[in-house]
């Protein structure tokens, strides 16, 4: 929990960077002036960068442990290979983040720096839900209760493609924020994410609220789903409609687009978890193969 804690933090400092102008104010990588550790003098958007990148260290070093750690203790093998895939992740994002600053920030190469940064947030998250003492210790989530999901589209359907869409809203955001597209084609796609988001929390919290697994992360998607709106209209206002003159960034500028991807990137990871418990306890595909008089005993 507190790595997935620290990931949001370095996501909100990345943010800050992005949104300071600040992406190059230390022009070589991996050294930093040419030292690894020298605190340099924080000059102009130098604080945002480098602090940007030794918070992202201190995130390596955690990540490191973790994945050593679930190799030695844990006996559930796909959950070391998650571990195992959060290390190549990070460092894959690392990775991604001295080429933006090699190569002079093109914007692809920016945008899926921010995309897989995200990537790894939600599987930081997975994590601590997969050794969580609610899914470990908790006999509801050992046997959890099970209820088949007959609609059609099924609500695990609904919670990949909430997944997808919030996966494309994030590369137009990012592609936007980093000068490689105009703001429409992420404004225009918001619409799109509104109406699957809600469409699937409101299905999760109505069918199965008896359900908390599912109802509870429904519930904060929904809400972080509002939150999100009112941040984008507050960015949308302050970087387009009234910043686009600003000789450098403005504070309600930097508020509210640094707020707005934080709330992204929990809203992406929420959806993720809602897509877990979904996949847990409704299953779609086991009814369909159940006969019809035992899929009523075994709902029942």
């Amino acid at each position: 929990m507190f790595t997935a804690c620290a990931t949001l933090v370095v996501i909100t400092a990345g943010a800050l960077v992005t949104s300071n102008d600040a992406g190059l104010s230390v022009p070589d990588w991996p050294t930093s002036f040419g030292y690894l550790v020298k605190v340099p003098h924080f000059v102009g958007g130098v604080r945002y960068e480098w602090s940007h990148r030794m918070v992202a260290g201190t995130l390596g070093v955690l990540t490191l442990a973790i994945a050593i750690w679930t190799l030695w203790v844990e006996h559930r093998r796909w959950l070391r290979w998650l571990a195992i895939g959060a290390l190549c992740t990070f460092i894959t994002q690392a990775t991604l983040g001295g080429m933006t600053v090699r190569f002079f920030q093109p914007p692809w190469l920016s945008t899926a720096h921010a995309t897989v940064a995200q990537t790894f947030f939600c599987i930081a998250v997975a994590i601590a839900l997969f050794t969580g003492r609610h899914w470990v210790e908790d006999p509801e989530q050992d046997h959890p209760r099970v209820e088949f999901d007959p609609r059609h589209p099924s609500l695990f359907t609904l919670t990949l493609l909430s997944v997808v869409v919030l996966y494309v809203q994030l590369i137009l955001g990012g592609m936007f924020r980093h000068h490689g597209m105009s703001w429409w084609p992420h404004v225009l796609n918001a619409a799109t994410v509104s109406f699957v988001l809600a469409w699937t929390a409101i299905r999760a919290i109505s069918v199965y609220s008896n359900i908390d697994a599912v109802r509870r992360p429904a519930i904060v998607m929904l809400s972080l789903l509002i939150t999100q709106l009112f941040l984008g209209f507050a960015a949308f206002l302050t970087r387009v409609a009234w910043g686009q003159g600003a000789v450098q960034p403005e504070l309600p500028m930097v508020a509210s687009t640094v707020a707005h991807v934080a709330v992204g990137a929990l809203l992406l990871a929420t959806t993720v978890v809602l897509a877990i418990q979904v996949w847990r306890n409704l299953p779609v595909a086991l009814a369909e193969r159940v006969p019809q008089p035992q899929r009523g005993v075994s709902a029942a």
